[in-house]
């Protein structure tokens, strides 16, 4: 298990911290960026990377490989979410949203998208790691059932396969169900497989052969 001190993370955000000074929301919205980043740092998070959100977004983060995602949404919140999220379908991380966006209507969404902590208006320095322990163990959490569930239904899959294979060594072979399950059980074992996977052959083979 990864030290919270010790995660890699990497921050999606604007590329630039320096507005026009006649721009007072982008020089409040840049202020709290480095307020944001400050904290981290100052909590002892490795900050590996500060990527903008463009078309090489996905590459760039399935190249680092972080341990977490912290995205600086400041007002558009939504369309960051958005390409953050698509980016790490594929290899699910923790994603810890920090905006000063008001509009919290689409934080249900966020949340079953994969986002796994949501916070508006900023955070203190010390309070940045609680937030960030607490995202990391629900994402853990959510993940271990995530893999129970994958578990579950590949079981239920395999027994479907293995009963529907026992069948046909029954009707075809004239077997009991225990003799029919122990042929299926010796050709696994004979031939390194999985008992599913040689109910499926045979499945394949009857259903080219009907």
């Amino acid at each position: 298990m990864v030290a919270s001190q010790a995660l890699r993370i990497v921050i999606v955000a604007p590329e630039s911290l320096t507005p026009t000074a006649d721009d007072t929301d982008a020089v409040v919205e840049a202020a709290r960026s480095r307020s944001l980043r400050i904290g981290l740092l100052a909590n002892g998070y490795n900050i590996v990377a500060v990527l903008p959100i463009d078309a090489f977004l996905p590459d760039r983060i399935s190249q680092i490989q972080p341990d977490m995602i912290i995205v600086d949404a400041q007002s558009e919140a939504r369309d960051t979410l958005e390409h953050v999220v698509m980016s790490t379908r594929d290899e699910r991380r923790p994603i810890v949203l920090f905006t000063d966006d008001a509009d919290t209507s689409h934080v249900g969404a966020a949340i079953a998208a994969g986002v796994t902590a949501y916070v508006v208006a900023g955070l203190a320095p010390e309070r940045i790691k609680p937030v960030l322990d607490v995202a990391m163990a629900r994402f853990r959490h959510e993940e271990s059932l995530r893999a129970e569930l994958a578990d579950a239904r590949t079981q239920l899959s395999d027994r479907k396969l293995i009963d529907r294979a026992k069948g046909l060594l029954m009707t075809r072979q004239g077997l009991s169900e225990d003799e029919a399950y122990a042929r299926l059980r010796k050709t696994a074992m004979d031939r390194g497989l999985r008992i599913a996977d040689v109910a499926q052959r045979l499945i394949d083979i009857a259903d080219m052969l009907a």
